[in-house]
């Protein structure tokens, strides 16, 4: 995942830095709890910096942190030791900092004084707000000079600013302080044994906020970020696993996915999931559609939201500088007055050749996860008109696969998830040059069209159905011929301008299982390859083997370990049977996870587990990010066998978690218009709660890729559970 331009670096956090995230806002700061604009920190509202500067010292000094954690995704409390007036060593004073994030910060600091003496403290909260743009501040380049006027007032200070005819400002404040132009200051002398607290704010003024959540007066527990998180934690599943580090990974992205959530600003009550923090808190095609589909079980509303949103922002024109074509899926859009800096001064951008195709992918999800009829017809244009791109403009040269080539030179030179600039390349090292066809993405394409065709059939348009299944059939048996490698037994990463295959071994290949166009008489070879030492660390299957020329562990995309993309590879590995293989990876990351406090970055380095005997993290790691926290979910999905399809009255389920993992029990889990409770313990499972007509199946799987499965449908009936 990257942003526009994307052949520059997201710039480090830095060792320890603490991270919060609350909708569409963001914090970044020291273990500490100080900020610094010379850092790429700050507190960021809707893609812009309202506060660059947050440093507190005590007797001139900055704090010596002690510790930091975060309780919940949106708070974090850090403890530092503050020094004596004196100057003595091994000083009394212990500070305590509770920060809340929201539209801007509410902290609750207080000092406590050990010492059986008096200790005289002059406190200094200085404040600065540069209202960068997120582009500015995460690639280190300051294009915009804002004119500032700072003012002191009773008890609080405005920092105010103005840049081509937009305003924006930010008040802090505090009570008892003495306010100045450079921040507040309190004058305090701590009890012995004592101790001095006090609350600050910082809170912009940038207009009507959608998604900008004001602050609680009264107790933290009750404030808007936690009521929030609270009603995202009624509506989604109960899960109690038996193994206690797999049950807080589970709750751990339980809690991140609620925090990740953000509001389409046009649609108040319509949540879409963002990508990721720090840098990419905003809604991308591809990471919103993937992550979205991987918790399906847990809410099919937000996948419905993040469909909505795509669907009122599908691309109408051509339009070489945001590569918006029509019926195309957009890649990322921001709301900041800064997206100038990033493409043509628009909000949007398209360059993503697989969001298109996932869009139609996951409608077909959501139908079969029972969202109302009347939603899917709304979206069914759309589908409609983004089949219409890969027909139009995705198959540049009318070979049947689905190619990207940027449009202009600043553009993403790479537009699928492996969106680096040197992310697609061959055996030997050398770079693919676009036209370039993925194929992963052939296999997304295939997947919209398996998707609409059930759509077709559940409106009882049978010749629409045939014609989309025999579209699929003809991709899948050209995608077979055209990408697979007989020597070497796994398929290209992609077909070059010159329709050569590029031979690396990637990761990839993986989405191709998950998405069903692998010949099944090949899936044994690439199982073997996925799992083979080269690919798999230990911890996780790389996004490229360690015998290529263009290996690095220490790189976005050519040997690092993505979760979401192990979790994909799970999703494939399952579907063709391999079950060992799946328990085997699904242990690995969820083992790795250990070592990250259960929470799955975006991504660590893809050192072997016996060379390291932990994960080494990625340097500029996201962290929580959308599809990393959506991947314990779809690990369990899958190794549940958990799906649905409510149009066809099934539910089903043939659970083969591994024996580590325990027995799980679930509740208040939707399917169609019921909450359902479900019951592991071994391979035995237990449904109750589904709704009339429908029937839990096991020992098989669903109908997924041709509408003769459904015969499956007078088998492996459970009787008695359609309670």
């Amino acid at each position: 995942m990257a942003g526009w331009n994307a052949d520059n670096a997201a710039g480090s956090t830095g060792l320890g830095a603490v991270t919060l995230v609350e909708g569409s806002s963001f914090c970044i700061s020291l273990q500490n709890g100080d900020i610094f604009a010379h850092h790429p920190h700050g507190v960021f509202h809707r893609d812009t910096r309202i506060l660059s500067r947050w440093c507190l010292t005590v007797n001139g000094q900055e704090l010596e942190p002690l510790g930091a954690w975060t309780p919940s995704p949106f708070r974090a409390t850090y403890i530092g030791r503050g020094v004596r007036a004196d100057g003595r060593a091994d000083s009394p004073l212990t500070v305590v900092r509770n920060r809340e994030l929201g539209a801007g910060i509410l902290e609750d600091i207080a000092i406590y004084n050990y010492s059986p003496h008096p200790a005289a403290c002059e406190v200094v909260l200085s404040a600065d707000a540069d209202f960068a743009d997120l582009f500015e501040v995460k690639d280190g380049r300051f294009h915009r000079q804002w004119a500032q006027t700072r003012r002191a007032e009773d008890g609080a200070l405005r920092i105010e600013a103005l840049w081509q005819g937009v305003k924006k400002d930010v008040i802090v404040r505090a009570p008892g302080c003495e306010a100045s132009t450079d921040g507040l200051l309190f004058s305090t002398v701590i009890p012995a044994q004592g101790e001095w607290s006090v609350r600050a704010s910082v809170m912009p003024e940038l207009g009507e906020s959608a998604d900008g959540h004001p602050f609680h007066p009264g107790v933290a527990s009750d404030s808007p970020q936690d009521r929030r998180q609270q009603a995202w934690a009624r509506t989604i599943p109960d899960v109690t696993m038996g193994n206690p580090s797999v049950q807080r990974t589970m709750m751990r992205s339980h809690a991140d996915l609620g925090a990740l959530r953000i509001v389409d600003p046009d649609h108040p009550n319509r949540m879409v999931a963002a990508a990721g923090a720090p840098w990419f808190m905003a809604l991308f095609g591809r990471d919103s559609l993937l992550s979205s589909s991987m918790i399906l079980p847990l809410d099919a509303s937000l996948a419905l939201g993040t469909l909505q949103t795509l669907a009122d922002r599908q691309g109408t024109v051509e339009d070489v500088l945001t590569e918006e074509q029509p019926g195309r899926i957009l890649h990322e859009v921001r709301f900041g007055v800064g997206t100038g800096l990033a493409l043509g001064g628009k909000s949007a951008y398209y360059g993503s050749a697989d969001a298109t195709p996932l869009f139609v992918a996951l409608m077909g999800e959501v139908s079969r996860w029972g969202v109302s009829a009347e939603d899917i017809a709304a979206l069914l244009p759309h589908a409609d008109r983004a089949l219409d791109w890969i027909r139009d403009y995705g198959d540049r040269d009318g070979d049947g696969f689905v190619e990207y080539e940027r449009l202009n030179d600043q553009g993403l030179i790479n537009q699928g998830w492996k969106d680096s600039w040197d992310g697609i390349n061959f055996a030997d090292g050398r770079l693919a040059e676009a036209p370039i066809a993925l194929c992963e993405v052939q296999g997304y394409v295939y997947s919209a069209y398996i998707a609409r065709a059930w759509m077709a059939h559940d409106a009882g348009d049978s010749e629409l159905a045939a014609e989309l299944q025999d579209r699929a059939a003809r991709l899948k048996e050209r995608f077979n011929e055209a990408f697979w490698l007989p020597d070497r037994g796994y398929y290209a990463i992609a077909l070059d301008r010159d329709k050569r295959q590029v031979d690396a071994c990637a990761s990839n290949m993986g989405h191709c299982l998950w998405s069903g166009i692998v010949d099944a008489d090949k899936a044994q070879q690439v199982a073997d390859r996925l799992m083979s030492p080269e690919m798999f660390s230990g911890w996780g299957v790389r996004t490229l083997a360690s015998d290529m020329k263009a290996y690095n562990p220490v790189s976005y995309h050519n040997g690092s370990v993505w979760p979401h993309d192990n979790a994909l590879i799970v999703a494939g590995l399952m579907r063709y049977g391999f079950v060992e293989e799946a328990q085997t990876l699904s242990v690995a990351l969820l083992e790795a996870a250990e070592y990250t406090d259960n929470r799955l970055p975006e991504l660590f380095c893809g050192f072997s587990r016996d060379k390291c005997p932990e994960p080494l993290p990625y340097p500029t790691a996201c962290s929580p990010q959308a599809w990393a926290s959506a991947a314990p979910v779809m690990l369990l999905r899958s190794l549940l066998r958990y799906e649905a399809h409510v149009s066809l009255g099934g539910l089903w389920m043939d659970p083969v978690l591994p024996e580590s993992w325990g027995a799980m029990h679930g509740s208040n889990a939707p399917v169609g218009t019921a909450r359902v409770t479900v019951d592991i313990s071994g391979k035995e499972a237990t449904v109750k709660g589904l709704p009339e007509g429908m029937v839990h199946y096991r020992g098989t799987r669903p109908p997924l890729d041709n509408f003769s499965e459904l015969e499956v449908l007078r088998r492996n009936r459970v009787p008695g559970l359609n309670g």
